[in-house]
């Protein structure tokens, strides 16, 4: 009976750190967020818009960012088609949690660099169902995060977690985000309009570990509301190339590639 007791007593004392082991909400978001991606990143980039009829357009774009330790900057340039060759966006986010992303884009047709404001960070960047926001970096604690559950998706188990946001005017309502328990790689995350209502979900397809980082080499973002798609596939990857400062400025994105 001692015997007994005893593994009846361990097994109270391991269920109850199994407990207070869990991760909060917060906690798995912000493993989430701060997954090691290197110094530096470059990869094409094809961007394919499918209307509601399944019509495509295709564009072709090339992309950098760098890490500069306060802040990662990105940038890119589109290659074609034809209509938007020459188009430059650049974006920098930073670890401030109180500095906002400052974002420009290059439209060729007007020889300028036009900031993107904080009132058009809602808009679609490019024809795409990416919002300029989306675009962007989220600050951890611009919302309150709460695990919801825990899900399988396609084999891998995932933590699910529900974020909203304490600016109440900010464009989503909340969103829903599926995260793998083994490496902390977002799977699936649905956002919701300001009604509440699901506006969108962006599928990831597709993950790559390269040279040892985790890499989203395809994903989906489905609106469910107007029945468009964007899917996004990159290409010939580099990590750690050595990307010049230089790449990042106004001028260049003038200038191009």
């Amino acid at each position: 009976m001692k015997t007994l007791k005893k593994l009846l007593t361990v097994a109270i004392i391991i269920a109850g750190f199994s407990a207070s082991a869990q991760l909060t909400g917060r906690q798995i978001v912000d493993k989430a967020y701060n997954l090691p991606t290197g110094d530096d990143q470059t990869s094409q980039l094809t961007m394919t818009l499918v209307n509601k009829s399944g019509q495509t357009r295709v564009r072709k774009i090339q992309q950098f960012t760098k890490d500069f330790g306060t802040v990662e900057k990105s940038i890119m340039f589109f290659l074609s088609p034809a209509d938007v060759k020459n188009t430059s966006f650049m974006n920098w986010s930073y670890d401030d949690e109180n500095k906002a992303d400052d974002q420009w884009i290059y439209l060729p047709a007007l020889k300028k660099v036009k900031r993107i404001s904080s009132d058009s960070k809602s808009d679609y960047f490019m024809g795409s169902d990416f919002t300029y926001d989306d675009l962007g970096d989220r600050k951890l604690d611009a919302d309150t995060h709460k695990l919801l559950r825990e899900e399988n998706i396609e084999g891998k188990n995932c933590y699910v977690v529900e974020s909203v946001s304490k600016d109440e005017d900010y464009m989503y309502s909340k969103t829903i985000t599926w995260i793998r328990k083994d490496n902390f790689v977002g799977v699936k995350k649905e956002f919701y309009d300001e009604d509440g209502e699901l506006l969108k979900t962006l599928h990831i397809k597709e993950v790559k570990k390269i040279s040892g980082f985790w890499i989203i080499t395809h994903s989906e973002m489905e609106n469910i509301q107007n029945n468009h798609k964007t899917v996004i596939q990159l290409s010939n990857i580099k990590i750690n190339s050595g990307v010049p400062a230089s790449k990042f400025t106004e001028r260049m994105m003038m200038r191009g590639m």
